[in-house]
């Protein structure tokens, strides 16, 4: 990783704020912020794994409806007289208690998806957050169903001289999910850059040989579901507590596609992949609306990610990498480690 770059990049986005207070422009920023961390999750198990869960919205309105319950206060009829009730915690201690409950439903999918592979797999995520969306749609009595939950309480933070503020303005949500996703992108990059990150890249370039040298294939995959969801989670609870009120919609199979647009196009497997497609595409229906009609917007977002797929198959990322491999030596690309050198990575 280019530590040089990311300090630039996360210095510019620190000072957006400062330079260009806006509302608006921190507003659509911030949303677009929030889908970014749930595409650095996704990239961590379709990037560095190779296993394209197409359920990964599941995991993120489980971590908003976590959040949002766990804040608001709740009670479940356990029948038989029966009643668990759960007083309003703090905001903190609820959006941990998301990330959590998220890093457990990861387990569990891991535990029980990867037992197949391929399609079933994807089957089995796509039908994960379906029922998940039904659950939320037709459990009134926990989730208002189509109702939504309303009045979620904002996220809070302690200042010197000014004690403990709810961070509500335009800008502190901006901050605040810029942090986030620091945070998340700092943690995928020391996962990938480790021996167990290496297992997972050897995983996905060859399984067979992977597991011929004794890398324990469930493990590592787990591992990585369980790390994609809790991160996932987070994005969830950050955007219940910043919009402040949701409904099923947030298990939505669209959250899922925008998530897999950010990750191809930026380029899958890189770490700053999801950033940059998630810039693109998750400003660039803002910045069209107002100057084109929402038809046309929508061609410019289908055109785009197509001319991307097709003349930088490999993402934006890696194209760019190869560019300036191109500028200093005309005539050469990027080097690729092979298949057999990423197995004895993983193994060292």
């Amino acid at each position: 990783m280019n530590w040089t770059l990311f300090f630039v990049f996360v210095v510019v986005l620190c000072l957006l704020p400062v330079v260009w207070p806006d509302p608006y422009v921190l507003s659509v920023m911030g949303s677009a912020g929030i889908m970014i961390i749930a595409a650095i999750s996704l990239n961590l198990l379709l990037g560095y794994t190779g296993q394209l869960s197409l359920g990964h919205a599941a995991f993120f309105g489980i971590g908003a409806y976590t959040s949002a319950l766990m804040s608001l206060g709740f009670s479940i009829d356990l029948g038989f007289g029966l009643t668990w009730q759960v007083d309003a915690k703090p905001v903190w201690i609820a959006f941990l208690t998301a990330i959590v409950v998220t890093g457990f439903f990861g387990w569990l999918v891991g535990k029980l998806a990867f037992k197949v592979r391929g399609a079933y797999f994807v089957v089995i995520t796509i039908s994960f957050a379906q029922v998940m969306r039904m659950i939320s749609l037709n459990w009134t009595d926990l989730t208002e169903g189509p109702m939504g939950l309303i009045s979620i309480p904002a996220l809070t933070l302690w200042v010197p001289g000014e004690g403990i503020i709810s961070l509500t303005s335009k800008a502190a949500i901006y901050w605040l999910v810029l942090a986030i996703g620091i945070l998340a992108y700092l943690l995928v990059a020391m996962l990938v850059n480790s021996r167990q990150g290496r297992a997972m890249i050897a995983l996905r370039e060859n399984e067979t040989l992977a597991t011929s040298v004794g890398i324990p294939v469930t493990y590592y995959l787990a591992l990585a579901t369980i790390i994609s969801a809790a991160i996932a989670g987070a994005a969830g609870g950050l955007y219940s507590h910043t919009v402040r009120i949701i409904d099923p919609d947030v298990f939505l199979f669209i959250y899922t596609v925008t998530m897999v647009i950010m990750v191809i196009a930026g380029g899958k497997g890189t770490l700053g992949g999801p950033v940059i497609g998630g810039l693109i595409f998750g400003l660039m229906p803002e910045l069209l609306r107002g100057v084109v009609g929402p038809e046309v917007q929508w061609v410019i977002y289908g055109v785009t990610m197509i001319a991307i797929l097709l003349f930088l198959p490999r993402g934006l990322v890696p194209a760019f990498y190869d560019f300036i491999a191109w500028l200093r030596k005309p005539g050469t690309e990027q080097p690729r480690k092979s298949k057999s050198s990423l197995v004895q990575g993983a193994k060292s």
